[in-house]
C-alpha cells in the first residue's frame, strides 16, 4: 500500500475538524479548543457547514476568526444540497470576502437527514463533483472532498462511491477526507481499489477519538461506520471511571494511527468534536511535540 503523501515519509500530517457553535457556552468551548490545539502543528483547520447551509452564520463567523486571529490555516465546509446555483455563488461569495481560501466541497445530507431520499434541487448543483467544478472554475482553491471506506449510506456499493471519488478529483479536488472509521482493513482496501481506479490525490483518514462510545454508536449507525466488537471490549466496565475510559481512548485512536502508518499512511484528519484533551492525549502517545507555546513564554 503506497503513501498518501509523497513527503514526511518518517513522520505524520495532521488536521482537524470543528464545528460552529450554538450557543455562548458552546462558543467558549470551541475557542478554548482552538487556542489549546493550536499548538500542535496541523496543516489545515475545517470548520463543517450545515445541510442547506442551516449553520451558514455562525459556520462563517467561526472561520473568519480563525482566518483572522489564529494561527490555523482554515479551510470552510461548503454544500449545495437544497440550493440554486446563484444561491451557493452567493455563499462562496461571502466566504471569499472572510478571507477563505480553502474549502471542503460536500454535496450535504438530505433535508430529512441522514438516511431520507435525497433530491437534487432542480436549479442546483446535482453532487459534490458539480460544487467542485464550480468551485475550480472560481479561482485557485484548496479543495478538499469526503470518501467512504465503508461505502457512503446511500450509495448502491463501494464501486458507485470510487466514481463518484473520481469524479471528483478529474473536476479538481485536491484530496480525500474519509469518514471515520475503525477497520484499517477496510480502510487499505478500498484505499487499493481508489488507486487501481486511478486516482492519485491523497485520501486521508478520518480519525474520531471516541469521547462517548454510546453515542458514538448512534452516530455510526446513521452514517454507515462499522463499530467492531474488539471497542466494546476495550471500554466495558469503564462506564463510571471517566480518567481510565479517557485513557483507552486516547489508546485507541494512537494504535490505529500507528498501524495505518505503518501501512503507508502519514496524512490523518481528526474529528475533534471541539474538545481538546482527548485529541491532545492521542498526538502525544504518537510523539508528537507541541511547538513553542508563545502563551506560556509570554506568562513566564
Amino acid at each position: 500500500m503506497s503513501s498518501t503523501s509523497e513527503s514526511h515519509s518518517d513522520g505524520i500530517r495532521i488536521s482537524f475538524e470543528f464545528f460552529p457553535p450554538k450557543s455562548e457556552e458552546a462558543e467558549q468551548q470551541l475557542w478554548n479548543t482552538v487556542e489549546e490545539l493550536s499548538d500542535w502543528d496541523a496543516e489545515f483547520v475545517s470548520v463543517t457547514y450545515g445541510a442547506g447551509g442551516s449553520t451558514k452564520a455562525p459556520t462563517l463567523s467561526a472561520v473568519r476568526k480563525m482566518i483572522h486571529e489564529t494561527p490555523f490555516t482554515t479551510a470552510s465546509h461548503l454544500t449545495c444540497v437544497g440550493a440554486t446555483r446563484e444561491d451557493t455563488h452567493r455563499v462562496i461569495d461571502e466566504f471569499l470576502a472572510a478571507g477563505v481560501r480553502r474549502f471542503v466541497a460536500l454535496r450535504g445530507d438530505p433535508p430529512g437527514g441522514v438516511g431520507s431520499a435525497y433530491q437534487p434541487h432542480p436549479g442546483g448543483y446535482a453532487n459534490a463533483a458539480e460544487l467542485v467544478g464550480a468551485l475550480r472554475e472560481r479561482g485557485d482553491f484548496d479543495i478538499s472532498v469526503s470518501a467512504y471506506p465503508e461505502k457512503h449510506p446511500e450509495s448502491r456499493d463501494t464501486a458507485a462511491d470510487i466514481d463518484m471519488l473520481k469524479r471528483k478529483a478529474e473536476n479538481g479536488a485536491d484530496r480525500a477526507l474519509t469518514q471515520f472509521f475503525f477497520d484499517n482493513d477496510a480502510f487499505e482496501r478500498y484505499h487499493d481499489r481508489v488507486r487501481a481506479a486511478g486516482i492519485k490525490i491523497p485520501v486521508v483518514p478520518g480519525i474520531m477519538p471516541i469521547q462517548n462510545l454510546t453515542q458514538l454508536k448512534r452516530f455510526a449507525g446513521a452514517c454507515g461506520t462499522n463499530i467492531p466488537s474488539w471497542l466494546d471490549e476495550r471500554f466495558d466496565g469503564l462506564d463510571e471511571d471517566v480518567e481510565e475510559r479517557a485513557k483507552v481512548a486516547a489508546d485507541v485512536a494512537a494504535e490505529q494511527i500507528q498501524d495505518l502508518m505503518r501501512r503507508g499512511i502519514h496524512e490523518f484528519h481528526l474529528y475533534t468534536m471541539n474538545r481538546s484533551a482527548l485529541v491532545s492525549a492521542v498526538l502525544e502517545r504518537l510523539g508528537l511535540e507541541r511547538k513553542v507555546n508563545a502563551r506560556a513564554g509570554a506568562a513566564a
